[in-house]
């Protein structure tokens, strides 16, 4: 597989990754082998980053679309994102606030589909009189 796969489910930022990773391409047994049993590169990269911005985002609580919108464009590493999380700049909150609405608006979603779904079960279910 081409590096960049091999780091997306890796889950690091590709270019902060060794040469020699960057360069080939990856075999499913040598990804399997870097999960397994991490070189210390892959363990520090997990740790102290920089980390792609679907892990940002994830760790700042917003969405990848908050943190464009936030002008964050690059990649950060973890004292970066704790910095961010201590400072807590407006657009932050902000998004922050906007990722628990959404998360909740979901989640009453899929409750009312669940209940719509266990009626109409239990309708068919039921014995016609």
């Amino acid at each position: 597989m081409k590096p960049a796969t091999a780091a997306k489910k890796l889950d690091v930022y590709l270019p902060a990754t060794p040469a020699e990773f960057r360069d080939g391409p990856i075999t499913r047994s040598e990804l399997a082998a870097l999960q397994a049993d991490p070189p210390e590169w892959l363990r520090t990269l997990r740790a102290d980053g920089p980390h792609p911005k679907n892990l940002v985002a994830a760790r700042l609580g917003i969405s990848n679309s908050g943190l464009v919108r936030g002008g964050i464009t690059e990649a950060l590493t973890t004292a970066q994102i704790d910095e961010l999380l201590a400072e807590m700049p407006d657009w932050l909150a902000a998004e922050r606030a906007t990722q628990i609405e959404v998360r909740r608006e979901e989640r009453r979603v899929k409750s009312l589909h669940a209940d719509k779904l266990r009626d109409r079960e239990a309708a068919a279910a039921e014995p016609e009189a």
